[in-house]
């Protein structure tokens, strides 16, 4: 698509777009936090960490599964690469638990406002991936499939050009958005403490799973089964969202 901006070298659209995926994250947070009576500057600290946090989680994640990665860990596309998703989201999460409790910020109460903001902000993030040309699909042959052209992406992402592929970049913005406006609808209605991060969990366990089925995965399945790594840890983060949603949701009942 679009992996350079204004022909400018090295002002990659997807450090941009997730530069802005991550202003727009703060902001929700922020207003969020401002609205349900916590500490409006704690939250916004806590992004920063959680952002730092998910940018090495990512990376070290796709070490973990990416053989080629390991390889050519000091080469310039290993590095310009932003990883896996669930790496970043298992490392943010683990610095916010301990953050939060440094600070004494309530543990369910943050993660329900930060739920919308990481729907926006992912979404938007995804509409980088799909400018540099990372996390592409597999051939497809429906009317809506995009064709990559740009020598630039493939330099930098090594997507395929000519052939055309599911836009599961695409797929998954979509499918962030939906959640972030079902989560934003639900946050604003009385809910127990830790119904929305539950839901976010559930919701985008799901759209995740279903998603990986069209994309391209060039490690392979997890342990030789069925499944990718990212669907494994998709249900089980549907199965533990699921729980939560349901008793906080029946808490608030």
């Amino acid at each position: 698509m679009y992996p350079e901006l204004f022909h400018i070298p090295f002002l990659h659209t997807y450090g941009v777009l997730v530069a802005l995926a991550f202003l727009a994250g703060v902001w929700m947070s922020t207003r969020l936090a401002r609205r349900a009576g916590i500490d409006p500057e704690a939250v916004t600290n806590l992004g920063i960490y959680c952002l730092l946090a998910a940018m090495v989680g990512a990376k070290l994640m796709m070490l973990a599964v990416d053989a080629d990665a390991r390889r050519d860990i000091f080469s310039w596309s290993t590095l310009q690469a932003g990883g896996i998703f669930y790496g970043g989201l298992l490392g943010a999460l683990a610095v916010a638990w301990w953050y939060m409790r440094k600070t004494g910020l309530e543990l369910l109460a943050t993660a329900d406002v930060f739920a919308p903001a990481l729907a926006l902000g992912h979404a938007i993030g995804r509409l980088g991936c799909f400018s540099a040309g990372c996390c592409w699909g597999l051939y497809c042959d429906r009317p809506w499939a995009v064709t990559f052209r740009d020598p630039v992406a493939h330099d930098i992402t090594g997507v395929p050009l000519g052939v055309p592929l599911h836009p599961t970049q695409l797929y998954e913005s979509l499918a962030e958005f939906l959640i972030f406006a079902i989560l934003y609808r639900q946050i604003r209605k009385p809910h127990g403490r830790g119904a929305i991060i539950g839901l976010y969990l559930m919701l985008y366990g799901a759209a995740r799973f279903v998603v990986e089925f069209y994309r391209y995965h060039e490690q392979g399945n997890l342990w030789g089964s069925a499944l990718d790594t990212s669907q494994a840890i998709s249900l089980a983060l549907f199965a533990l969202g699921a729980s939560r949603f349901l008793l906080f949701r029946r808490a608030a009942a």
